[in-house]
């Protein structure tokens, strides 16, 4: 029987608790602790542990390979924080500004060694072999995700397909290891496993989508962050890359070539997606991800009320604010 999200929540953030890292030495071990203490949706270890359930198994089966999925996640975060040069991570600062970069780095480079031994702990053999090709294979994909990310900042030529290839690297691969994890753990057979993960990875392009929406059209206060960041920073999102390729006014273009002042930069740009129809464009663009991640759930067997949960979950993702 599936649960709701607080309990899937609540047992991640008890897993989270319970494993005890070393003591010492401190400089390593602490900075872990303040990662992984800092909140989140925690959506992986929650898909991880709703589609084991929703399969036939329980969320205990699946518990180490949740959490691994959640460290490796967090030092992805440290490791993005060091390239970015951020320096607030869910309203705190990040720990290379906490401790330094070369701790990070370090601590980072651990989280995911103990990420790699838990996906190991608490199943069988041949279930424990099935999960690490998946886990490892994964890890290599946001990898190349990460270098793409960085290789468009000094591209002008980045296109949509060229985008979102990069986004489901990046960040959506990872929620379908999630579903996918749960479901070998569950004992599901392999076509029930590529539709758990395919709907992970239709969901993280629309999480990822909603990002880019609501760093131009969120509410800053809902959202944790100043609007228009992306814009300042001519980092290249969805909207961004169609506004380069329909504006025949060179406004945008000219904003990129040239230095300008914050405010004035964010506005004249938004103006163009406005005029573009690109705000509507792209909501359309998550609901058609969401109505196809559905479609996958639909493709489980699963029982109405279980399917209920994945599908809201979905909703929610698509319309949220923050």
């Amino acid at each position: 029987m599936i649960h709701d999200i607080d309990y899937y929540r609540n047992l991640i953030e008890g897993a989270i608790r319970g494993y005890r890292l070393p003591d010492s030495p401190a400089g390593l071990y602490d900075p872990i602790r303040y990662a992984m203490d800092c909140g989140g949706k925690r959506i992986r270890p929650i898909l991880c542990m709703a589609m084991c359930e929703a399969l036939g198994g329980s969320a205990a089966d699946v518990v180490n390979q949740a959490l691994a999925i959640e460290m490796f996640h967090n030092f992805t975060l440290l490791h993005d924080d060091v390239m970015d040069h951020a320096d607030m991570r869910r309203g705190r600062p990040t720990v290379h500004v906490r401790w330094d970069e070369r701790t990070a780095i370090l601590s980072g480079d651990a989280m995911l060694s103990i990420a790699s031994e838990l996906v190991n702990e608490g199943v069988d053999a041949a279930t424990a072999s099935e999960c690490r090709r998946l886990f490892h294979r994964t890890a290599m994909e946001v990898y190349e995700g990460q270098q793409y990310d960085m290789d468009f900042e000094d591209r002008t030529d980045v296109t949509v397909d060229d985008y979102l290839d990069m986004i489901r690297l990046k960040t959506s691969v990872l929620l379908g290891c999630a579903c996918r994890m749960g479901a070998i753990v569950a004992g599901a057979d392999d076509e029930c496993q590529k539709y758990a993960y395919r709907f992970g990875e239709l969901l993280g392009l629309a999480f990822q989508l909603r990002d880019d929406y609501l760093d131009t059209y969120g509410d800053p206060i809902m959202f944790g962050k100043e609007i228009g960041g992306d814009i300042v920073n001519d980092k290249k999102t969805w909207l961004l890359i169609t506004a380069l390729a329909e504006d025949t006014s060179g406004v945008v273009t000219q904003e990129l070539a040239m230095p300008s002042e914050q405010y004035h930069k964010i506005e004249r740009i938004k103006r163009v997606y406005d005029d573009l129809g690109l705000p509507e464009r792209c909501r359309e663009l998550i609901e058609r991800y969401i109505a196809d991640a559905n479609r996958c759930v639909a493709r489980l067997g699963l029982k109405p009320v279980d399917a209920n949960f994945f599908t809201d979950l979905a909703s929610k993702s698509s319309t949220r604010s923050n």
